[in-house]
């Protein structure tokens, strides 16, 4: 079979390497338009469960996927200054550049060709030429642009403001921060993926980005007052930049996943919010459906495409409310912030309506018990 993809993200890369090494026969280019070693944004996180699927796809990829990352098994929220621990919770990290030249250098070992600096633009030649193109170029896919009367794509653009940094500043739990200031709440997303770099995701609603006066500001002074706002938690350590740039989470769906023999992938398919950790590992098992998909159904490609949607699209709408239901919580967070901070960490890990007050006594007893111990009148039974 002939496949070309477009994007060579973590969804297209791992596609590629599962097909090729199942089929070495088939003929796998992959076309990128960023250079080789270009990658923007800091680091990414699995979840353990978020990492088992890898290991079941491809044992011995895992172990090297898996070599250098930075792991830990709890997570910490500071509000009011205290820090609360939320053990039982597992979380994998590594840089977003080292994950992409991981699976690079899997995918040419193996044979497929990978093309950087390349802007397509000629979508309908490659379609004809392929038996099979996928387009795994992101959120703002060409591919689905391109077909978009196929596809039927609808966006929903949320309102809180979003900004990427590093920092020196290792913090090795998953770390959300809650800072409170005279223009408003700021909350900081960061974990630790290398031994030297942690990324620092700042997030604020956008009244509170307008009365700080973010709209006036560049790139620097931007990363420089949010330095200034989080100095508590980064002691000495600037921002560092990369791209820095505000932006707003837009949730990309698509009415249909496929079309003649092209067919969507990851972040081109579908957005998830990082608030939930999953972008990564949704694009990587749309991958793995997709190669059973057509190891299922070799030569019927609708028939590979009907199985592929058949085992994802449950789980892609899944994901997908769960992730509405954690913007909302970070959306109206100020309305939180009179929780005492176990109060607020319980309120956190229960946000979407997936983790059930048992659930956390498993994961942590001692945390539960000192929520109980503060709620000893309130229901604490299952969340429907």
């Amino acid at each position: 079979m002939k496949i070309t993809i477009i994007g060579g993200g973590p969804a297209g890369l791992y596609f590629a390497l599962l097909a090729k090494k199942h089929d070495p026969a088939h003929d796998i280019q992959i076309f990128e338009q960023n250079p080789r070693g270009a990658t923007y944004g800091w680091g990414v996180v699995f979840s353990d469960v978020g990492l088992s699927f890898l290991k079941e796809a491809d044992p011995d990829f895992f172990a090297e996927f898996t070599a250098g990352h930075e792991c830990c098994d709890y997570m910490e929220i500071v509000h009011r200054d205290t820090r609360v621990q939320i053990h039982g919770n597992h979380f994998s990290r590594t840089a977003r550049l080292a994950m992409l030249e991981t699976l690079d250098q899997a995918c040419r070992r193996v044979g497929v060709e990978i093309r950087h600096g390349e802007r397509i633009t000629d979508i309908d030649a490659l379609a004809r030429d392929a038996d099979l193109l996928v387009g795994a170029d992101g959120a703002n896919s060409a591919v689905r642009l391109h077909y978009a009367e196929q596809f039927r794509p609808s966006f929903e653009r949320r309102r809180n403001k979003f900004a990427w940094y590093g920092t020196r500043q290792r913090f090795h739990p998953v770390s959300l921060i809650f800072r409170e200031t005279a223009a408003g709440v700021f909350i900081a997303h960061s974990y630790q993926y290398s031994p030297e770099f942690s990324t620092f995701l700042v997030e604020v609603d956008p009244e509170t980005w307008l009365r700080a006066g973010f709209d006036r500001m560049s790139e620097e002074e931007s990363s420089r007052a949010c330095a200034e706002i989080f100095r508590a938690d980064l002691g000495s350590n600037p921002l560092l930049t990369n791209r820095s740039h505000w932006f707003e989470a837009n949730i990309v769906r698509n009415e249909r996943w496929h079309h003649a023999n092209v067919v969507l992938l990851g972040d081109a398919l579908r957005t998830v919010h990082f608030s939930l950790g999953s972008g990564t590992r949704m694009a990587m098992q749309d991958a793995i459906a997709l190669h059973r998909g057509i190891v299922d159904h070799p030569s019927d490609l609708p028939a590979a495409f009907t199985a592929f949607e058949a085992q994802r699209r449950r789980s892609s709408s899944s994901f997908q409310g769960a992730a509405a239901r954690s913007l909302d919580w970070y959306e109206t967070v100020a309305g939180k912030l009179h929780l005492d901070p176990v109060g607020f960490a319980y309120d956190y890990m229960r946000r979407t309506g997936q983790v059930s007050h048992e659930d956390l006594r498993r994961r942590d007893p001692h945390f539960t018990a000192a929520y109980e111990a503060q709620n000893t009148d309130e229901p604490l039974g299952r969340t429907a």
